[in-house]
């Protein structure tokens, strides 16, 4: 689903920057293929190998927010805006 102040590059190129910048080198090494669920309004995450328990509890800390998704240690996103609706591992 689109988000309404987003659009999805601009999601993907925040959260990733987000990641790159702030994330990676905090919790790359003990996360690895675990999904990361990143709030690019707030940089506030979620981290779970289950990529709707992330979602949801990013969801429930901010119902509106603009949602980055990606399997850490991937190269590939797989979730871009509002809701996760999928993966690409």
């Amino acid at each position: 689903m689109p988000h309404p102040r987003f659009s999805k590059e601009e999601i993907s190129s925040r959260g990733r920057a987000i990641y790159e910048q702030k994330l990676r080198s905090e919790i790359e090494a003990g996360n690895l293929d675990k999904f990361l669920i990143i709030d690019i309004e707030t940089g506030e995450y979620e981290v779970d190998t289950d990529d709707f328990a992330a979602s949801d509890r990013a969801h429930i800390k901010h119902p509106d927010g603009a949602f980055y998704g990606m399997r850490i240690g991937r190269r590939s996103s797989g979730t871009i805006g509002a809701s996760v609706v999928g993966n690409a591992g």
